[in-house]
């Protein structure tokens, strides 16, 4: 016989803890899996035909901004990169491709095998799989080797140029080909050997080196450059169905009378009730026990959701309060926050306060933010102040963003640039930040300036290509 102490986590609990750490998204999946699950649950805005049909205006200093889904631009995709999300129109890629099979003269078991490979198109023109996993994958077409390699010709015939492809190399073959007439032969050729064996040397912009492997000239090698950047890496984009993902922020900030304060997203606070008219009724059943546990499980799940979003709205608070000066200037001024730091001033486990922040998004004047970002390390200034990680990093894109194409900034160079505002890291803690911001060396960089002629728009171009 022995005697002990442990923790013994109730399923209450156990639900908070599980509601407090999902996302936004995770939580209305959550929340709609009770409702369908539980007869006793339900929205509130749902069944309330008393609710009223208008709102008389609010304050606009005391009430919070209103959260409205942005828009999503539709158009056809031409590779610049500047921002705006692609969308489909009303035509898909499959469609467009079945309608040129239409237009061919392929027997019917050629049409067959091609639209079977048609629906395994990835949304960039892509075949990402093998033809002997298609075989494998239709059993019942009973198609050989050569028949499939035969459909997949005639796909690559098709509009898009590159349509088809198993990969990049073969996708800018593709449409070399179709280009014969846009270049003389030598540049044709050069750029074939390039797209073919060398787009590894040509993502590091080894220019000499390149000139060395392909036996050609310097004006050669820049007229096969110039027509690779002309091509499409991804022939199908310009058809995506996918969109991009966008976040809905939990909180958003806002200044109000001299003060930065938080306030609940109304667009995910979920009302929630149990339904009154059968939680009257379940003392006049003949078993009222066996609806009693339904009705338990909803008045949990309305608490916990409760807990959650009053626990998110504390620990942002106590966030803001910390990192004012970001609010007002932006994230070169973040400082050094710890989630102990936190947690001790809101009498929480840090645990708690992990889960609070992560996946977790807030509306600030400086976009939508992730509450993780908040925190990290303290740095040393030269003033005998600190400074947060974050904030270093904005600093050297910044730094980055400013600097010469032909004289790109090194580690070093941006650790001294940093010490003149400030700022003291180590070379190798730049050269971190820099990486975690998915900068490149600067020798890489250099060497892609000089690869494009300095022109940032297409450096942008060619590291999409490569």
């Amino acid at each position: 016989m022995k005697q002990r102490q442990q923790l013994a986590l109730t399923p209450q609990l156990q639900q908070s803890i599980r509601l407090l750490q999902l996302s936004a998204q995770d939580l209305e999946a959550e929340i709609a899996q009770a409702v369908q699950e539980n007869p006793l649950l339900e929205r509130q805005e749902e069944y309330d035909i008393e609710a009223p049909q208008g709102e008389e205006p609010r304050d606009a200093e005391t009430e919070p901004l209103y959260w409205s889904t942005p828009s999503v631009t539709a158009r056809r995709g031409d590779g610049d990169g500047d921002g705006i999300v692609e969308t489909s129109a009303d035509e898909t890629l499959s469609d467009h491709l079945l309608g040129q099979l239409r237009l061919t003269r392929a027997t019917p078991r050629d049409c067959l095998l091609v639209g079977i490979l048609i629906g395994e198109l990835d949304e960039n023109g892509y075949l990402p799989v093998s033809l002997a996993e298609v075989a494998t994958a239709f059993p019942d077409v009973a198609a050989d080797a050569d028949e499939w390699r035969a459909a997949v010709r005639l796909l690559q015939s098709f509009d898009p140029a590159g349509v088809g492809a198993g990969a990049l190399s073969e996708c800018l073959l593709l449409q070399l080909d179709a280009r014969r007439a846009d270049a003389s032969p030598g540049v044709l050729a050069c750029a074939r050997d390039i797209a073919r064996d060398h787009l590894g040397l040509l993502a590091a912009g080894s220019v000499n080196r390149l000139c060395d492997v392909l036996s050609c000239s310097h004006d050669t090698f820049q007229a096969a450059h110039a027509l690779l950047l002309r091509l499409d890496p991804r022939p199908g984009r310009a058809w995506a169905t996918s969109v991009a993902d966008f976040v809905v922020p939990d909180v958003l900030v806002r200044k109000v009378k001299g003060g930065w304060r938080v306030f609940q997203n109304p667009a995910l606070a979920p009302r929630l009730r149990v339904n009154p008219l059968y939680e009257r009724l379940l003392g006049d059943g003949p078993d009222p026990r066996a609806l009693q546990a339904q009705v338990q499980q909803a008045h949990n799940l309305i608490k916990g959701v409760n807990q959650r979003f009053s626990t998110v709205l504390r620990v942002t608070q106590v966030i803001v309060s910390r990192q004012e000066a970001f609010f007002e200037r932006g994230m070169g001024a973040m400082r050094p926050l710890l989630l102990r730091d936190v947690a001790q001033e809101l009498d929480m486990h840090e645990s708690t306060v992990s889960r609070a922040t992560r996946q977790k998004y807030a509306q600030t004047p400086w976009g939508v933010v992730e509450l993780k970002r908040f925190f990290g390390a303290a740095l040393a200034t030269d003033d005998g102040g600190t400074t947060s990680g974050e904030a270093v990093r904005s600093l050297i894109i910044k730094l980055v963003s400013e600097e010469s194409g032909k004289k790109p900034l090194s580690d070093s160079q941006i650790a001294a640039r940093l010490s003149d505002q400030g700022v003291v890291v180590a070379r190798r803690t730049v050269a971190k930040y820099r990486e975690a911001a998915g900068i490149e060396a600067a020798s890489v960089r250099k060497a892609r300036a000089a690869l494009c002629g300095g022109d940032p728009d297409t450096r942008r171009v060619a590291r999409d290509c490569v």
